[in-house]
């Protein structure tokens, strides 16, 4: 007798249906959408801008299928969905949404795009089942690889830490002659060698990424410090990180809800934005500069008293930090954003309130902490400048002296805000400068095309091999069949489930699952044939036959593994994209082809005592 236990049922009934529910989102197809999202990078989609677009679309007697405000990561959007046969209808609520929160074009607040968004059910989305995303060849869209110029991220640093050597050397008093670059090393000139000496002794104290070495030349005494192989690296990798850190933030605007931002090789970037055609607007969102200022707010009396009767007074300069609430700011600068190494949140220490820890180099250490000191109770501004206009982030009360180059940015904030405003900090503008070096558009025709060829593909070879297989082994086939079909849900509701992305790779990883699907069902019918050729009683065969076949089969998947994971360690783009369907699918494949399939006839044959006969194909059995 072969039987399974109720709870292995259960399981699999339980595995099903979660295949089945999450499945199903990529069966519904896309539907047109306008989507919002921010402009600028200190103004933030919040439920007040959901209101304002779900008052504009009412007045203006629109009514789309549904809005959904979407909290993201880094940044939120707002989705407008339409029926898929109200493409007019929403044109119209872009046109209406867009004189709603842009009402000076000129200067847009917000970003009005035309999308396109899943059809999913309400029921469906409320278990977070949502349909994969689709690749770049499948959906269409724009494609970049950019270089980024490391040469000048190392100058960039060189350049920093002459000025902070030219600082530390004022501070402590030793005079030198002249500091000037040469690649990565600093040749630093001095009259006498005592002074040399004093120099070499502070920078092995401050600086241990520098090598030094003396080098004289008649009455002149250098002091060359050079860039450690480990700095330079520390560089390069901090420029690269940065730089994708930047494009990710930058690429919101773009309304693209799966981009691809990658790093490739040791100096490269591959940006895919599936679903935007303006190759103009990307490019100009890519090469936007940003740049950061702090300077000190001028809250006197007299300054509001002749900003309220509409003039700006002499020395000052009118901004708005994220309220709309205007600010004057002195125009002389304290620091800029080249001063900043890194910005973090974090938590007061005695009043457990949401800050932003930033850290400054020596120089702008030494200006923060004289501005500091002579302007207690005075208000700082820090003011992001994109595109030319310029608005305060934050302006908070300076309460005492701040020196040692760590600053702490606290007040009213939330947790939310204090991670907000230090992504703004470190990651306003590009740490090293970017050149496309290639570009690619992908029509949408081109991915619809792609997706039929592959749909057909994978869908005529599955007819195919289930046709053969219900041919060959008769009920045994239909079983394996069942397990492939199972097969392949489970696989699609694991992509669903991950979010991952699915491109023309994919779908070929797709195939090469069911091919190794069906290598397993064969090993297992073919195994039952012939322990029955042995001699063996029906229900002996299956229990041996699915037993025996089953170390086979997982020897052949655990190399097939193998291959997968390497693919996905040492592989990227394409390459990984086919190995994460792959890995999964030789996981799906075991579950169905050894539990699924077993389940099933042992449902059929398995409470029958007296079976006389199994429907697994001719038996040829050897004559004498």
């Amino acid at each position: 007798m072969n039987r399974y236990p109720l709870w292995k049922y259960i399981i699999i009934v339980v595995a099903l249906v979660i295949g089945m529910i999450y499945t199903a989102p990529n069966f519904f197809g896309e539907s047109p959408a306008v989507q919002i999202s921010s402009q600028k990078a200190t103004v933030k989609v919040d439920e007040h801008i959901y209101e304002r677009v779900q008052s504009a679309l009412t007045n203006a007697k629109i009514e789309p299928n549904g809005i959904f405000f979407e909290q993201g990561a880094q940044q939120s959007t707002i989705r407008v969905r339409f029926e898929p046969t109200q493409a007019e209808l929403q044109l119209q609520a872009k046109e209406v949404i867009e004189r709603e929160l842009n009402p000076d074009q000129a200067d847009p607040t917000f970003v009005v795009a035309l999308n396109l968004v899943p059809n999913t059910p309400q029921w469906l989305l409320s278990l977070r089942a949502l349909p994969m995303y689709l690749g770049l060849d499948l959906r269409g869209g724009v494609h970049f690889l950019l270089e980024v110029d490391m040469d000048a991220a190392i100058e960039k640093r060189a350049d920093a830490l002459a000025s902070d050597l030219r600082s530390q050397f004022r501070d402590q008093r030793i005079r030198h002659a002249g500091i000037t670059r040469s690649g990565t090393s600093l040749e630093i000139a001095f009259r006498s060698a005592q002074e040399r000496d004093k120099a070499r002794d502070l920078l092995r104290n401050t600086h241990n990424d520098l090598t030094l070495e003396d080098r004289d030349e008649g009455q002149t005494y250098r002091l060359v410090a050079t860039m450690t192989d480990a700095s330079l690296r520390e560089v390069r990798d901090y420029a690269l990180k940065q730089n994708i850190s930047t494009l990710h933030n930058r690429i919101n605007e773009l309304g693209v809800a799966e981009p691809v931002i990658a790093q490739q090789g040791a100096n490269r970037i591959v940006v895919q934005l599936p679903g935007v055609q303006d190759t103009a607007k990307a490019k100009e969102i890519l090469g936007r500069t940003a740049t950061l200022e702090i300077r000190m707010v001028d809250d006197s009396p007299e300054a509001y008293a002749q900003l309220a009767a509409g003039t700006v007074p002499f020395g000052d300069e009118r901004y708005l930090d994220r309220a709309g609430v205007p600010i004057l700011v002195k125009r002389q600068v304290v620091l800029t954003g080249d001063n900043l190494n890194d910005a973090q949140p974090g938590f007061d220490q005695q009043t457990q309130e949401p800050t932003v820890n930033l850290t400054l180099d020596s120089r702008g250490a030494r200006i923060f902490q004289d501005v500091t000191r002579e302007n207690v109770g005075k208000r700082m501004a820090i003011i992001l400048f994109e595109k030319g206009k310029g608005e305060v982030v934050t302006a908070p009360v300076i309460r005492q002296e701040i020196g040692g180059g760590r600053v702490q940015i606290s007040g009213r904030m939330t947790a939310t805000e204090a991670t907000d405003t230090a992504l703004l900090l470190r990651a306003g503008s590009l740490a090293a400068p970017m050149e496309i070096i290639e570009e690619r558009l992908v029509g949408p025709s081109l991915g619809a095309a792609n997706i039929e060829a592959g749909f057909r593909s994978t869908l005529y070879g599955f007819a195919v091999v289930s046709v053969f297989m219900i041919l060959y082994y008769q009920v045994f086939g239909a079983v394996s069949v069942f397990a492939l079909t199972c097969n392949v849900m489970l696989l699609i509701a694991l992509l669903s489930m991950l979010q991952a992305t699915l491109t023309l790779p994919g779908i070929a990883a797709i195939a090469l699952t069911l091919g190794m699907a069906v290598d397993a069902n064969v090993l297992i019918n073919e195994r039952v044939r012939e322990e029955l050729r042995e001699g063996r009683s029906p229900q002996q065969a299956i229990s041996e036959g699915f037993d025996r076949a089953f170390a086979t089969i997982l020897d052949s998947n655990v190399t097939s593994l193998i291959a997968g994971i390497a693919l996905l360690i040492f592989g990227s783009g394409p390459v990984r994209g086919f190995a994460v369907v792959h890995c999964l699918g030789i996981l799906t494949s075991i579950f169905t082809s050894v539990v699924v399939s077993r389940g099933v006839i042992n449902l059929i044959y398995g409470r029958q005592k007296k079976l006389k006969r199994l429907h697994v194909g001719q038996i040829w059995k050897p004559t004498d």
